[in-house]
């Protein structure tokens, strides 16, 4: 069982940057596949971000190309997603999640674990 507490988030403006930070309760954290997922009010969870077990490939969803950036820290068991140049449409609740697979899961489904969320909300 692998829980998963993130931080970060609030509120900020558009064009704003935002860091959010997950960490894991594992000593086996580098075996892990992790992602970054976001769910806006009345839409389906979507997945944002996702890096391999050793950080060597990652994965962006085409709406944060080149705006977000998802990293790992094994030895600290942190998974981070740093958010540059924030849009009113990035305001949803963020989660991060855990999967055991090794290919790069892109499906949310496919995650077994999952932190609590946290919410973004991008104003004008």
């Amino acid at each position: 069982q692998v829980q998963l507490v993130q931080s970060g988030g609030g509120l900020v403006q558009a064009g704003g940057s935002l860091r959010l930070s997950c960490v894991a309760s594992t000593r086996t954290f580098s075996n892990y596949v992790m992602g970054w997922f976001r769910q806006a009010p009345g839409k389906e969870r979507e997945t944002v971000a996702g890096i391999t077990q050793n950080g060597g490939v990652t994965y962006y969803a085409d709406s944060v190309k080149g705006r977000f950036t998802i990293s790992r820290d094994n030895p600290m068991n942190t998974v981070y997603l740093q958010m540059n140049s924030l849009k009113l449409e990035d305001t949803a609740v963020y989660y991060c999640g855990a999967s055991r697979s090794y290919a790069l899961p892109r499906r949310p489904d496919q995650y077994a674990y999952w932190g609590q969320g946290t919410q973004v909300t991008v104003s004008s």
